[in-house]
């Protein structure tokens, strides 16, 4: 394997990049930590994560309208050291990391515990340590061969929670496996103390969870440095995965409340698992189980891939160690996996000692750490927005409905949601964690970071290129070429 540095390879096409943000936000947040939020908001959890899908909606919209304008690996790290300066980006970029490193630790334990049902005699760490080297192994490969696993991990994963909501949603219509003293629907769902059976508090005290089940779902932006066509590829996602994602969520757990009543559900296993037994499947715990580690690995695919990409854009600013730049024959940030698969490895013993009951306070970090990128994201936009309009610069070929407004209303929630974590008791070690983090990056900035690393990101304006092949962009009719014609955008 040789370790020259190099520009990525392009090999994700639309289809890829759509189900890779699905792999990553659709995992353990659905299938597990949907428990938690139904404990703290009662039925009116559907409401915070129709408010909580709106607000990431926008996010999306403000990374694809930069992702499209400047289609760099490394994404918004990229555009954070470009619009608000080398610090916001070094922060943003590690913060990225760090959340893909937390979220993927956990996955990968919960892919241990799952194994142990069919292998209860085989030692857990094999299973994790297999899955760890059979994920890094697809990511060394071309990115079309990682592309082509992630599609097809969450495709199973998909089609699983497509056939709950029907199932589920035949239950409520026909009874099927519910006794005959049961009666689904909103009956059930509303039967103990109404939508808001926990009061607005018991909303509030939701979202920390709920909008950790969304993380990862930016990862679409890590894509634009190796789509085929970023210019259609970007949109394509950004427009279509939210609105899934969103309907997957909802709809599932309003049908899962129409079967059981929600406070029966005790997050001591999925909730999802009701389902399936209700369904009068004889080998449903079997098949629950077989989508949960599907969902694990898909989640675990997507989140090395993210982590690694950004340190590799990192690298390149100058503002991760040199190493992280080196790229394989096949177009592959090597060195980066490689670290995220150690990190993976050495944070499985600590995460594997944690009960069970400190789920909402691990899922707690990593909504800090996301909530934290989606800032940087709407902060790098609005300056960049701003940017444009004080240049004269042509309008984005992609850009964020409802402007300025849904940008500083996305912007004013976000900064709502880290404010909540703190006052929350359960959550509240979450912004503690999250301070001592950003201080860290701060030492760290001033200590090792020198040279390029100090200096804003310097990135190519796209506006008015067409795409014509894989990896092969070209000025549009009567275009100027980016480079020249608009230089304004570039440090």
């Amino acid at each position: 394997m040789s370790s020259f540095t190099q520009a990525l390879a392009r090999g994700l096409n639309i289809r890829h990049i759509r189900f890779m943000a699905l792999g990553s936000a659709i995992g353990t947040g659905l299938f597990y930590g949907s428990a938690s939020a139904i404990q703290s908001a009662g039925p009116a959890v559907l409401l915070a994560y129709i408010i909580g899908g709106a607000a990431v909606f926008l996010v999306m919209r403000a990374l694809g309208e930069m992702a499209v304008r400047h289609p760099v690996s490394g994404s918004f790290g990229q555009y954070a050291s470009r619009y608000l300066g080398p610090f916001a980006g070094f922060i943003t970029g590690w913060t990225f990391a760090f959340e893909m490193a937390i979220v993927a630790i956990a996955d990968v334990t919960a892919l241990g515990i799952y194994m142990g049902f069919w292998f209860p005699d085989v030692p857990r760490w094999i299973w994790i340590l297999a899955a760890v080297l059979l994920i890094s192994a697809l990511n060394l490969m071309r990115v079309k061969v990682f592309g082509e696993t992630e599609f097809w991990l969450s495709i199973i994963k998909v089609t699983a929670i497509l056939a709950m909501i029907i199932g589920g949603a035949a239950i409520v219509v026909f009874g099927f496996g519910l006794p005959d003293t049961a009666n689904p629907g909103l009956d059930t769902m509303l039967g103990s103390g109404g939508f808001f059976a926990n009061g607005f508090w018991g909303l509030l005290a939701s979202f920390a969870i709920v909008m950790f089940a969304f993380g990862g779902i930016e990862t679409v932006g890590i894509t634009a440095g190796e789509a085929d066509n970023p210019k259609k590829a970007i949109p394509a996602a950004v427009n279509t995965v939210p609105v899934r994602i969103l309907l997957f969520y909802v709809c599932a757990l309003a049908v899962l409340m129409m079967i059981f009543p929600w406070q029966d559900i005790d997050g001591a296993t999925s909730p999802f698992v009701q389902i399936f037994d209700s369904l009068g499947i004889p080998a449903a715990a079997h098949i629950l189980n077989a989508v949960v580690i599907t969902a694990a690995l898909s989640a675990i695919n997507a989140d090395i891939f993210g982590a690694g990409r950004m340190l590799y854009g990192l690298s390149r600013q100058g503002q991760a160690p040199a190493s992280f730049a080196k790229v394989s024959r096949h177009g592959v940030p090597w060195m980066t996996v490689a670290t995220m698969a150690a990190v993976l490895l050495a944070g499985v013993v600590l995460n594997a000692l944690l009960p069970e009951n400190l789920f909402k306070i691990i899922a707690s970090i990593a909504t800090f750490a996301t909530v934290w990128v989606w800032l940087m994201i709407l902060l790098s936009h609005i300056a960049m927005k701003r940017e444009m309009k004080r240049r004269g610069l042509p309008a984005s070929e992609f850009g964020v409905p409802f402007w300025p407004v849904a940008s500083y209303a996305a912007l004013v929630f976000m900064v709502f949601i880290v404010v909540l974590l703190g006052v929350m008791p359960d959550t509240r070690v979450a912004l503690v964690v999250g301070v001592v983090w950003i201080g860290l990056l701060l030492v760290a900035y001033r200590l090792w970071v020198r040279g390029n690393g100090r200096v804003r990101a310097e990135l190519v304006d796209e506006t008015g290129v067409e795409w014509v092949g894989a990896g092969t962009a070209q000025p549009a009719a009567g275009a100027d070429h980016p480079a020249a014609g608009n230089a304004g955008v570039t440090s």
